[in-house]
Formats: C-alpha cells, structure tokens, sequence
C-alpha cells in the first residue's frame, strides 16, 4: 500500500496483534538445570547469588509460562520449548562456547526435564539447544516455517542471553516477535530492565495479562 502523500510505501509496525492461527509460543531453557533449585546450574555458587532470580522464577515466571499455556493450548496453537541439552551423554557435540563456559546438560538427564508446573504436553514439541541463540543450533526456523508461523511469543532464560538472542534473529528472519516482559527473569531486575529496553527495537512487548488477553478475543 502506497503512502498517499509522498508515493512510496507505507512503512510496516511491528507493535500489531498476533494472529493466532500463525502464532507459536516459544518458552526459552525453563528447565530443571537453571529452573530448580536443585539444578545443576546452581552447584557452582553460593544460593545468595541467585536469590532474585530464584524468587523470580517461583513467583512470577513459572506461574506466567503456565497461563500462556493454557490460553495457547485452550485456542490450539502450539506451543514450543528449547532446553538447553547435549546429543550425547559427554556432550562433545556442544558448541565451544558452551564448553568454555561449563554449561552442560547430558542427554536424557533431569536437568534437561522441564519443572512439573509447565510440563509439556506429549505432543509439544522440545528442540535441544547447544548454544545461546536456538537459531543456530536447531531446526526452529525450519520447524516454525512448516507449521506456517508468523508471529512468535518469547519467554524463558535468561532475558539478557539467550531470550534476547532469539528475539533478535528471530526478527532478523522475519517473524513479528512478542516478548512476555514478565515471564522472563535474569540475574538481577538491573540486568532485566537494560535487556528490555535494549531488546525493544527488535519486537513488541506484553505482559502475560495483556497477552492472554489478547489471545482470549480470538478463540
């Protein structure tokens, strides 16, 4: 559509409603390993050092991620988990950064199990990551394209990491990106707040509320 004024074309927003039928839920390394405080994620400092985040994940995220699963799966749309897990049970298929920064999560372990409160559904589908972008390490974009995806909801760990590396080629590729301000966390609320407003260039963003919300008007 032409711009009446000037001739050239109208200049596309990225702050537009999901359509749901073209929409997928992409819930980002919510596991046992970095989700449980009995994740092997946690052995290596002192508790004290993830207590926001910790509190976070309890509190608001888990209980976040659940009502976007229920208002995704009430409509039948999908809903897709990347946890962050090696082919192999010595992870020598992980990528060099994830071995320089001992992040390791053998095949088939409880670290790799989601916590019981956003279990998946048998059907859902769990794409193990090797690296901080799922981009670049699985077959998302391939599996996004196939089930016509257009419009992709973000939320997960951590927000300054891996979420916002996937918002970003995720935009790069072509999807309208909804992040889910409030079913993110990361280190510190310092760390989460520089990430949202870094990452907001890159997508629109909603609280959980405001997206059920949304989504319940189309059902």
């Amino acid at each position: 559509m032409a711009n009446n004024e000037t001739g050239a074309p109208e200049r596309p927003s990225r702050d537009v409603a999901v359509v749901a039928d073209r929409t997928a839920l992409l819930v980002i390394d919510v596991q046992k390993y970095s989700a449980d405080p009995t994740g092997s994620e946690f052995r290596c400092r002192d508790l004290d050092y993830y207590a926001h985040y910790l509190e976070r994940m309890e509190n608001q995220v888990l209980p976040n991620i659940a009502k976007l699963q229920a208002a995704f799966r009430g409509g039948g749309w999908e809903v897709i988990y990347t946890v962050i897990e090696a082919l192999t049970a010595d992870g020598r298929d992980a990528s060099l950064d994830y071995k320089i920064s001992g992040l390791f999560v053998p095949k088939g372990s409880r670290d790799a199990e989601m916590p019981d409160a956003i279990a998946p559904l048998a059907d859902e589908i769990i794409l193990p990551k090797t690296s901080s972008n799922v981009f670049i390490s699985t077959t998302i974009n391939y599996v996004l394209r196939n089930l016509g995806v257009d419009y992709l909801v973000i939320a997960g760990v951590v927000t300054d990491q891996c979420v916002e590396s996937a918002v970003r080629d995720a935009a790069d590729l072509g999807y309208l990106v909804t992040q889910v301000t409030d079913a993110c966390c990361t280190y510190t609320q310092a760390r989460h707040d520089n990430s949202l407003e870094t990452i907001k260039g890159y997508c629109r963003q909603r609280t959980t509320d405001e997206l059920v919300e949304e989504l319940t008007g189309q059902r």
